[in-house]
């Protein structure tokens, strides 16, 4: 009897042994996948448009108007975070011109111009500026494309 118990005895802490050894094994890759997704999120914060696009530089096109054939629009974008900007509404005897400071927002994807004149968010990527609308989303539907002001060389 005192050798089935330990033989019981025995068999117990193998499988014990043996179950620990596997939950530190399954513990060990959980805590690489998570590294890994750890590292992977960061990667997609250090580059931006802010620090990966070369976003400073003269901005034109034409954007669509309610009650005019367009808005002749150009942006810069300085060093400085500053700006200077102009739109001109065609056929009509009307241009608005304003400067000042830009800000950087959604983690340095998009330009805020504020002005005197000028409350304007654009979305930065490579050689263009995309428009927002008031509530600073991204402009669809048909006409989506006219609202980008491309990089002049």
């Amino acid at each position: 009897m005192n050798k089935s118990l330990t033989t019981i005895a025995l068999c117990s802490i193998l499988a014990f042994t043996a179950c620990n050894s596997n939950n530190s094994n399954s513990q060990k890759q959980q805590d690489s996948t998570v590294h890994n997704h750890s590292h992977a999120d960061s990667l997609d914060t250090e580059h931006t448009s802010q620090n990966s696009v070369d976003w400073m530089g003269t901005y034109q096109g034409t954007t669509p108007c309610a009650d005019c054939p367009g808005i002749e629009t150009t942006v810069k974008l300085y060093k400085d975070d500053t700006f200077s900007y102009k739109a001109t509404y065609q056929d009509r005897n009307l241009t608005v011109a304003d400067t000042g400071k830009f800000m950087w927002h959604n983690n340095g994807s998009v330009v805020h111009l504020k002005g005197k004149d000028t409350d304007i968010k654009y979305k930065v990527g490579e050689n263009v500026l995309m428009q927002l609308d008031t509530e600073g989303k991204e402009i669809t539907g048909e006409l989506a494309e006219k609202y980008n002001l491309k990089k002049t060389p």
